[in-house]
């Protein structure tokens, strides 16, 4: 069964409003076959990625860069993965006070080293929390499951 990961980090109630909201897309009651699993940043490991079919990142923005917990993730399985999970599709959400470029171009740097592949484009929800933000997360998360369940990605 295709292997959905979730490396987010959810500091406040907000993003972890969000975060669930990710969830319960991917485990939509029309998606059969496809196992979802959270694991936050900073105890996700190499063995995590080489385990999954595809991945979603989520980060808030800290001073116009990505959580320090979603760098450590990326510190730790950069190497280890880098060879051997080339192509792995990723999707990415971002809850970002101000614009999210900042984080955006951190993290997709990392990505572009990796060479993981975008499934759609990044999913930054910017300025005051917004109700229509879980909503947004909702359709990531039964995005990137319905296309593993399609075989698409």
């Amino acid at each position: 069964m295709p292997q959905l990961l979730v490396v987010a980090h959810a500091p406040s109630a907000n993003t972890r409003r969000m975060l669930d909201a990710v969830l319960e897309g991917a485990r939509h009651p029309d998606i059969e076959a496809v196992e979802v699993r959270w694991v936050p940043p900073l105890e996700a490991g190499p063995e995590d990625v080489f385990a999954c079919d595809a991945i979603i990142l989520g980060t808030t923005e800290n001073l116009g860069y990505m959580s320090g917990a979603l760098k450590d993730f990326f510190d730790r399985i950069y190497y280890p993965c880098l060879e051997e999970r080339q192509g792995l599709p990723y999707a990415l959400y971002i809850r970002a006070g101000h614009d999210g470029t900042g984080t955006r171009r951190g993290v997709e740097t990392i990505i572009t080293g990796l060479k993981w592949r975008a499934c759609r484009d990044p999913l930054i929800c910017r300025g005051e929390f917004q109700e229509e933000f879980l909503e947004q997360c909702r359709e990531l998360g039964m995005y990137m499951a319905a296309g593993l369940d399609a075989g698409i990605f």
